[in-house]
């Protein structure tokens, strides 16, 4: 009996720990271009020294190996390290936002209004805005 509510105990544990990974978008997610949706570069979420969320290219997936229509501090360099969003902090409806956001393919920064789980943690919403206009991204986790 005091194994069978041992290893009732551990699995709950297990479960637990592993809902909890995706209530958070630390990690890496797949992001998918605008119009193909063809994968374009894993960007992992991690958590700034500051404390807020931010989020940089670590793998590139089908774009040239450098930035050439990127301006200022990513003119020419490779993608991958690129710095895509910054300053998210927690909202009141369990998202992330109130940050910062730069698209090297277009060469645009952006105010990132919103950063939303999905689908039990699969995807992730990013909804940046340039003055009115908001557009929402889809990333998808990789495990």
């Amino acid at each position: 009996m005091r194994k069978m509510i041992l290893a009732a105990g551990l699995a709950a544990l297990a479960f637990s720990v592993s809902a909890q990974q995706h209530r958070s978008p630390v990690g890496k997610w797949r992001t998918l271009d605008d119009e193909t949706h063809k994968p374009m570069t894993i960007s992992e979420i991690y958590e700034a020294k500051n404390g807020t969320l931010a989020a940089r290219i670590v793998e590139n997936l089908g774009m040239p190996a450098t930035c050439s229509g990127c301006s200022g501090q990513y003119k020419g360099k490779p993608f991958v390290g690129i710095v895509t969003l910054w300053n998210l902090t927690p909202q009141n409806d369990g998202s992330w936002g109130g940050g910062n956001g730069y698209k090297p393919s277009e060469d645009r920064s952006f105010k990132a209004k919103s950063i939303r789980l999905t689908d039990g943690g699969k995807k992730l919403e990013v909804k940046g805005c340039v003055a009115f206009i908001c557009r929402t991204a889809v990333w998808e986790r990789v495990n």
